[in-house]
Parts: C-alpha cells; sequence; structure tokens
C-alpha cells in the first residue's frame, strides 16, 4: 500500500475539498483553451483521411492495400494488436492498482480508463475492415438464426476475438461509467447554483439521480470492486486470445508457447507508456502539476523499467529457442530476416526501443526530467510498433517455400486508414478533456488528510 509518509505526498498545494471540486471542473465548464480547437481540427482532418481510406477499402476491397498471397496480414493486423495492447493499460492500470489498493493511481485512473476505450475502438475496426466487406461482421456473432444450421466456428481463434474485445470494450467503458458519477453530480449541482439549466440536465441524467448518502457511496464503492474483480481476468484473457491468433498457428516465429504471456506483458508495456504520454499532455496543457506529480510519474517511469526486463528477456528467449531447438526454419526466421536479412531495422528498432532505452529509468535524473520521460513513452510505443510489425511480416514474408517468398509494403489506402484511428483516438481523448473530468474528485478527496498532513510536516 502507499503509504505518503514513506514514499511523499500524493496531492500538492495544501487543498481542501472545495478547491479540488473546483479545479477538477473547471475544464468541463469553461470554453477549451485555443490549442485545444487546433488540435482538434488536425484530429478531425485525419480521421477524414481514414474515412475516405475506409470507404476506398469497402468499396473496392482490400486489394487497394499492399497485401499478397504470402503476407496475407499487413498493417491491418499489426495496427489492430497495437491498439489493442494501448488498450489494455488503462483498465490494467486501473484495476490491479485498485484491488492491491494502492492510492497513487486516483490521479490517473481515469484518463487511462478514457485511454482504454477509445484505443479499443480504434483496435475494432481494422478486423471487420480486413474481412474485405465489413458487412461479413454481421456473421462473425453467435446468435440463433433463421437461415439454417449457419454456426461460426467456435475453435477458431479468430472468434475468440470477437467475443473477448466486445467483452472487454462492454466491461471497460461500465467500469469507467461508473467511475464518473459521482463526479457527474457535482458538476451537475455546481450547475444548478449557477443557472446553467442544459448543463444540469445533461449531467443529471449522467449522474443516474446521485445523492451522496452514505447507503449510496456504499454500494458504488462495492459496485467498484465487483466490476474490477470481473473485468480484472479480461486484462489477461484479451491479449492472450489475440496472441493465440498466432500461436495456433505452424507459422515459424509465431507457433510458440510463449506468445501469450508475451503478448500480455507487451500490451501492458505500450498501454502504461500511452498512460505516461496522456498524463504529461494534462499535466502540461492544463497545469495539473499538483495532481500529477513527479512522484507519480516516478512510480509509471519504475514500472515500465521493470517490464522492460520483461520485454528483453522475452526476445532473448526467442532467439535462444530459434537457436537451441535445431529448427532451420525457426533459425532462418529469427537469424537470417530478423537479426539480419531485409527486416533487420525494424528488428533493431524494436530491440533498442522496448529492451535498451527504458533502462534509462534506473536513474533518478532521467525519471526526474519530464521532457526527457515524454520522448522516451513515445519511443516505447513506436518501438512496440514495430514488434507487432516484425511479429507479422518477417514470418509471413518468408515462410517454408522460397518460391512463395514475397516483400511487403503497405499503400497509400493502408496508411491513411492508420492515421484515421489516430485522429479517432485524439478526438475521443480531447473529447475527454473538454467534456469529462479528468481526474475522480472523489478518489482524490479521499487521501487527501494524510497528503495534507506530510505537506504540513513539511513545511
Amino acid at each position: 500500500m502507499y503509504d505518503a509518509k514513506v514514499r511523499g505526498i500524493l496531492i500538492e498545494g495544501n487543498k481542501n475539498y472545495h478547491q479540488i471540486s473546483d479545479e477538477v471542473s473547471t475544464p468541463v465548464e469553461s470554453k477549451p483553451p485555443k490549442w485545444w480547437y487546433v488540435a482538434m481540427g488536425i484530429a478531425t482532418i485525419m480521421l477524414l483521411a481514414g474515412v475516405w481510406a475506409g470507404y476506398v477499402t469497402i468499396s473496392q476491397g482490400i486489394g487497394t492495400w499492399g497485401l499478397n498471397n504470402s503476407v496475407a496480414w499487413g498493417w491491418g493486423i499489426i495496427n489492430f494488436v497495437w491498439w489493442i495492447g494501448i488498450g489494455h493499460a488503462g483498465t490494467a492500470f486501473s484495476i490491479f492498482l485498485l484491488i492491491l489498493r494502492q492510492k497513487w493511481r486516483t490521479s490517473i485512473n481515469r484518463a487511462a480508463e478514457a485511454m482504454t476505450v477509445f484505443a479499443v475502438l480504434a483496435a475494432g475496426l481494422f478486423p471487420m475492415i480486413h474481412m474485405g466487406r465489413i458487412w461479413f461482421a454481421f456473421y462473425i456473432m453467435p446468435y440463433p438464426n433463421t437461415r439454417g444450421p449457419l454456426w461460426v466456428n467456435f475453435n477458431s481463434p479468430l472468434f475468440w476475438d470477437v467475443v473477448a474485445i466486445s467483452t472487454y470494450l462492454m466491461a471497460s467503458a461500465t467500469f469507467w461509467y461508473v467511475g464518473m458519477i459521482p463526479d457527474f453530480a457535482t458538476i451537475r449541482d455546481r450547475a444548478k447554483k449557477t443557472g446553467n439549466k442544459i448543463r444540469e440536465a445533461i449531467y443529471g441524467a449522467l449522474a443516474f439521480g446521485w445523492d451522496g448518502s452514505t447507503k449510496t457511496w456504499l454500494r458504488f464503492e462495492h459496485l467498484a470492486m465487483i466490476l474490477g474483480g470481473l473485468t480484472a481476468p479480461l486484462v489477461i484473457s484479451v491479449h492472450s486470445i489475440v496472441a493465440m491468433d498466432f500461436a495456433t498457428s505452424v507459422m515459424p516465429g509465431w507457433h510458440t508457447t510463449i506468445f501469450p504471456p508475451y503478448f500480455v506483458i507487451g500490451a501492458i508495456f505500450s498501454g502504461f507508456a500511452m498512460v505516461l504520454t496522456l498524463m504529461i499532455i494534462i499535466r502540461k496543457f492544463y497545469h495539473f502539476e499538483e495532481y500529477v506529480t513527479r512522484g507519480h510519474l516516478d512510480a509509471i517511469g519504475r514500472i515500465l523499467t521493470f517490464i522492460s526486463l520483461i520485454m528483453g528477456t522475452a526476445y532473448l528467449t526467442e532467439i535462444f529457442i530459434a537457436w537451441y531447438s535445431g529448427s532451420e526454419y525457426e533459425f532462418f526466421t529469427f537469424f537470417k530476416n530478423r537479426i539480419t536479412g531485409d527486416y533487420y531495422w525494424a528488428f533493431y528498432a524494436m530491440f533498442i526501443s522496448n529492451a535498451v532505452v527504458p533502462q534509462l529509468f534506473w536513474f533518478k535524473k532521467v525519471r526526474q526530467n519530464i521532457t526527457v520521460v515524454f520522448i522516451m513513452s513515445i519511443i516505447i510505443n513506436i518501438g512496440m510498433w514495430f514488434e507487432r510489425y516484425v511479429i507479422v511480416v518477417t514470418s509471413l514474408s518468408k515462410d517454408y517455400l522460397p518460391s512463395a517468398w514475397a516483400d511487403y509494403s503497405p499503400t497509400i489506402v493502408e496508411i491513411m486508414l492508420y492515421i484515421g484511428t489516430l485522429g479517432l483516438f485524439i478526438m475521443g481523448v480531447l473529447a475527454f478533456f473538454k467534456y469529462i473530468p479528468m481526474f475522480a474528485a472523489s478518489e482524490i478527496k479521499g487521501i487527501l488528510k494524510p497528503t495534507t498532513i506530510k505537506e504540513e510536516q513539511k513545511n
């Protein structure tokens, strides 16, 4: 458990309850800054580029992509796995730290959960579009039908993806929304005092009649723990199932039992890095340095250091097994097509970004330099994208038959589709900044007393 007396204060500024309510609610109640409009405009252009790419793909088929008979999975699946990974950390961060009763999560969990929802929405687009005809997604859902004995293949990991990801999205969105109800009620009450009828009506409906009674709080806290307990296994199962898409095949580089834990750790790694990126942005542009302290960023940096060691171990384990197994196909994939060969640049971008660069977090001066931490969080996410690129492309481009080898490069349609999902994600995050309190004010108030005592002792 986080002990403020040992590890430092969680909320700086010696604040009272009213200050917290006022400062957390201000971005929702006030007009967005100019940079918000600029960012929203750029994100809208990116989304429109993605809509164009989606229209071309749906109307003409995935022949507009750079796929071929050998590399049947390209940027579509790479970006799908990457987005799912980013979507993992929000729920993992919030739920695991909630269950472990880590109080320093209170300043970060709301934004992390929002990031999860938007990332999973972006990820879900790729498998549907990858079908070539998006309406085929209708036939994936397991429901009774009147068209005869037409059922999905329950043995297919691709079907497991649909069930796991849809369940994860609903559970994460529910967990996120339930946590916001007390803050919606706060904004409702503040709007009632200022006479803003529209805001009062909207946030009053979102608050579900929250009255702040002891019974209400008790049920709220019990529900949060129940949802956390139910959703925690999904964090493990979802990316394990995504790993099964690869591991159940017989492709060199894929057919390995290390993939499920390897994918789960990688997902948490990329997601925590994106949480770090997002919190630094919130801290800088909204001047929330007293809520997202250097101690919070330091804690995330320490976690990334540990996970990076696991990632490096996984990379070296794969290489060792490829050599020790004696399989010439595995040896070729790892040593002739990844470490050396046509895709060496992607392999070293992955390895350096994920296993080497994060080790700089061992140094306190690095963890305390916000600019360096921000750059490193971006590097980690770039490295995790290259990890998915290496896994997908290197195994497919050169498999068992040299006569079937083929190179792969994305087309403008694939690139614009990816940019469109980035625009969707950014638009969602910006909307979150404006219309939803970025911090769980009620939870912050719950940790304020030991923090205030520690600050008074410090002064």
